[in-house]
């Protein structure tokens, strides 16, 4: 191994930042942290029609979130052309490339002929060896690698292990197009090489590339650095990762109330695995991690499981990030631009109050807004439907009655609270669920909340009356 481990993530700025593309860089920041390296950031964005602004900041806000840091500056491959073209030009007058002049009719007929024929070598290699005078006038060339003809190329790849391709089905590829602008086989080659970069870690749907910029680094006899092609990720039902099965952008998550040490301890354990540990704080993960535990088989992507992960961290995320989490989410949410005029010092510290109680029962922090929904409601409070029947007249009087109990409550307090309901429970010969539903239905709107003695004490005695007097007949 090399002293120094440098890994890179070089995702294409067409599109969000999505859930396998978080993986593979979660997978280069892991390798690069254990081995005390770097994991540098490329966004790939030579294709200029596709490549946009907004989903290069897609993917450094994803990235950013998920606190996977990548070091140094970010480089833009598309900065690099001349580079690139260098390198091409250098490949030509070693004599291990050539110009082709061959016109699209030409190709066309030509990769018509090897499917009819079932070969997987596209181009025929008319310009290998002809004279360049004998090119049609006006005709831009394209730079093709003059790739060997004969034996094997090999990959001693990390996770899939040897993959062998025999160099006749393989193409003399493209290096440089007919208007001087390098294909992407080539910048990969000339940006990993510059980069210094180690350990290639990707998905396995650029297994075939790896045989293609393999050829390239033998013939500029540069090293070629450790790969590792990880499987994709694949839908519950086995099939390719559709949107339907979580193929979304990180943001998506982000909005979805996902918190990001739960999505990276979710995304470590698709397709890599430490024994049955399920469960990882970020120390654990960079100790484990190793690319011999990467399975081959493609891991498939569970929704529950995901949820069910970050109801753990929920729980086990102290009260005052929580608040500050909720806060942070409000610009992604439906309900956010509603509840973010109205987060004070007061609301603040009825959410600190609450979310022992709230975060036992939410698996997301939508859920968790959900729950703390009572504490910004506005008066008269909004009832559900399902909440509305049990506001019968009975029940408004009890509310009423009840109210002028919990008057006279000094101190206010959770405890004190359940003393004076419990005591007009009694006195009333009813249990304490008969009395508990109504006024939580007056107080919060809603069927279910946080324990009722809680939210009386994190609304305060002032406000709780004044819902009480809303829905009480008297």
């Amino acid at each position: 191994m090399a002293d120094s481990v440098v890994t890179r993530f070089a995702p294409s700025p067409t599109g969000f930042l999505h859930i396998g593309g978080a993986r593979t860089a979660l997978f280069n920041w892991l390798y690069a942290k254990k081995h005390g390296g770097k994991m540098l950031l490329r966004i790939e964005d030579t294709d200029r029609e596709r490549s946009t602004k907004a989903a290069i900041d897609a993917i450094l806000d994803g990235l950013s979130w998920l606190e996977l840091n990548w070091d140094g500056e970010v480089i833009y491959q598309f900065s690099r052309a001349a580079r690139h073209r260098e390198v091409a030009e250098q490949l030509l007058a070693a004599g291990k490339a050539y110009r082709c002049y061959a016109t699209p009719d030409e190709l066309a007929a030509m990769r018509e002929k090897a499917r009819a024929e079932g070969r997987t070598r596209l181009y025929d290699g008319m310009w290998r060896d002809r004279d360049p005078s004998e090119a049609p006038a006006g005709m831009k060339p394209t730079i093709r690698l003059r790739a060997p003809l004969t034996g094997e190329t090999v990959i001693e790849d990390q996770v899939q292990g040897r993959v062998v391709w025999q160099n006749e089905n393989l193409d003399d590829l493209v290096l440089l197009r007919g208007d001087g602008t390098p294909t992407y086989m080539l910048a990969v080659v000339v940006d990993d090489h510059d980069m210094g970069v180690t350990h290639i870690i990707r998905g396995d749907d650029h297994l075939i590339n790896a045989a293609r910029q393999k050829q390239i680094y033998d013939a500029l006899e540069w090293p070629i650095p450790s790969m590792s092609h990880i499987p994709l990720i694949h839908g519950p039902d086995g099939s390719k990762l559709s949107k339907r099965h979580g193929a979304l952008g990180v943001d998506a998550y982000r909005a979805m109330g996902y918190l990001p040490a739960a999505l990276r301890n979710y995304l470590v354990r698709l397709g890599w695995s430490h024994g049955d540990q399920e469960i990882f704080s970020t120390e654990e993960m960079v100790a484990a991690f190793d690319l011999s535990a990467i399975g081959r088989s493609a891991a498939r992507f569970d929704f529950a499981k995901l949820e069910n992960l970050n109801g753990y961290y929920i729980r086990h995320t102290d009260d005052q990030s929580l608040v500050r989490m909720l806060e942070s989410v409000l610009d992604y949410v439906p309900k956010g631009a509603e509840l973010k005029p109205k987060l004070n010092e007061v609301t603040r510290a009825q959410l600190l109050a609450a979310m022992p109680s709230l975060k036992e029962r939410a698996k997301t922090l939508i859920e968790l807004i959900e729950g703390a929904y009572f504490i910004f409601a506005d008066r008269p409070l909004q009832v559900e439907p399902k909440a509305q029947a049990l506001l019968t007249p009975e029940n408004r009087a009890l509310i009423g009655r009840l109210r002028a109990d919990l008057e006279t409550v000094d101190p206010w307090s959770a405890q004190t609270t359940e003393a004076a309901m419990r005591g007009f429970a009694e006195a009333n010969g009813l249990k304490l669920g008969a009395v508990a539903q109504p006024l939580r239905v007056a107080l919060t709107g809603k069927t279910t909340s946080p324990g009722i003695f809680e939210v009386l004490s994190v609304l305060g005695q002032a406000e709780s009356l004044a819902r009480l007097a809303d829905q009480a007949s008297t």
